[in-house]
């Protein structure tokens, strides 16, 4: 993204591009709806986000728009002198992790497709963690 569309203090700076996503999803990356690099507040030591967004049944007007339905990611801003050490933890840990639940998910039961599923993953003091939510 070029420094002037990045809308990103100068202090700030995102850890993973696009083209590390694709790289490591490969295929999966069809599977993925959306993709965002967040500007907002601070995420505190959450460095990057996935969630399955699940097809909620239409019952008087509402539900999802079958486009919508797969795997948002969120790329969360880090400060810029740490952005190297961290794009290292999640190309090494966080990405394959990432591989690997999108692929579990694409072979899961229609139980766990049928609700909206989020993982976390936090780098603190140097040390990449993950938690899921449903």
């Amino acid at each position: 993204m070029s420094a002037r569309n990045r809308r990103l203090p100068r202090h700030r700076a995102w850890p993973l591009t696009t083209t590390d996503i694709n790289e490591c999803l490969g295929p999966r990356t069809s599977r993925v709806t959306d993709l965002r690099f967040l500007t907002g507040h601070d995420s505190g030591s959450i460095v990057l986000g996935a969630e399955w967004t699940a097809p909620i049944p239409r019952n008087y007007g509402r539900g999802t728009h079958p486009d919508m339905v797969g795997f948002r990611i969120d790329v969360h801003p880090v400060d810029a002198t740490e952005r190297a050490a961290t794009r290292a933890a999640l190309r090494a840990h966080a990405l394959p992790q990432l591989h690997a639940w999108i692929t579990q998910a694409m072979a899961a039961d229609e139980t766990w497709r049928l609700t909206a599923h989020r993982r976390y993953w936090r780098l603190t003091d140097g040390h990449l963690t993950h938690r899921d939510e449903a």
